[in-house]
Order: C-alpha cells, then sequence, then structure tokens
C-alpha cells in the first residue's frame, strides 16, 4: 500500500498532526495538494509584537503576567502589546493562544500585568493551486488581543 504522510512538527505549546493518506482510499496526489495548505493553516502559531511607551523592567516569566479588565490600584505603563492567534481547533483555542503570546510579550518588558485594551478578529484568505487545474481559497481568521503591559505595585 503507498501512503502519503504530512507531518506538522511542533513546540511544546502546539499539538502534533500526522494526517497520512492512502492511494487505497482513492484519494489523488491533488487531494494531498489542496488539502496540505489547510493543514498547515491549523497549525499556525501565534505572533505578537510591542511597543516600548515607558521604562522597561527585568524580564519575567510569562506565568507571573496576570490579565486585568479593570486597571490594578497602582501600576506604571511599560508599553503597548498586540497578539493574534489561528492555531486553535475552536475559536476558544484560538483566543487562548493569543492570550498566552500576549503574556510572552509583556514578559519580554518586565511586566507583570496586561491591562486587557479589546480584542477581535482578523479575516485573510490563502489562495492556492496556481499552476494546476485546482485553484482554491481557504478563509483563515485569527484571534486578535491587544493590552498595555504593565508593572503593578504591590501595597
Amino acid at each position: 500500500m503507498l501512503q502519503s504522510a504530512i507531518y506538522i512538527a511542533s513546540d511544546r505549546t502546539h499539538p502534533s498532526l500526522l494526517l497520512t493518506l492512502g492511494y487505497d482510499m482513492n484519494l489523488h496526489r491533488s487531494a494531498l495538494l489542496l488539502l496540505a495548505p489547510a493543514v498547515l493553516a491549523i497549525a499556525a502559531c501565534a505572533s505578537g509584537s510591542v511597543i516600548v511607551t515607558g521604562s522597561t523592567r527585568a524580564p519575567v516569566a510569562p506565568e507571573q503576567v496576570k490579565i486585568y479588565l479593570e486597571p490594578p490600584a497602582a501600576f506604571d505603563v511599560i508599553g503597548l502589546v498586540n497578539a493574534s492567534s489561528d492555531a486553535g481547533w475552536t475559536e476558544q483555542g484560538s483566543l487562548d493562544y493569543a492570550i498566552e503570546e500576549l503574556k510572552k510579550q509583556a514578559a519580554k518588558l518586565g511586566a507583570n500585568g496586561v491591562l486587557l485594551v479589546s480584542s477581535g478578529e482578523k479575516t485573510t484568505t490563502i489562495v492556492g493551486g496556481q499552476g494546476t487545474s485546482y485553484l482554491y481559497a481557504i478563509p483563515v481568521t485569527a484571534k486578535t488581543v491587544q493590552g498595555r503591559a504593565i508593572f503593578v505595585k504591590t501595597q
């Protein structure tokens, strides 16, 4: 039995994905070519960015960064942080990956908190199949989050 396999390795925060398609299941090479971009899109990672607006501190572990919906009593703003992810199997999963990336970006600045400013989504389209008799478009929706990286003063 002749088989094709797509294997996407991942880091410890993203699940590995193994997809094996057998020719005895009447799937042709063209079907594999159509399926590969969709699988790659699902396994995408989160991305983020920062804008430093205050004084940075020594980096901390992302696990030490707390998300705030309301401003704490006393804090300093270190910068603005943004993150997005389309890596989850569900909308909540994508949002969870984006929040984790937001914490990583804030932790690099030495923030121990993120004051959440907004969350939303953006949709892009992957187009493929050029040079073949197949043309396809796959919409990819990423969850986005923005916040202020803050250092919360203990009282």
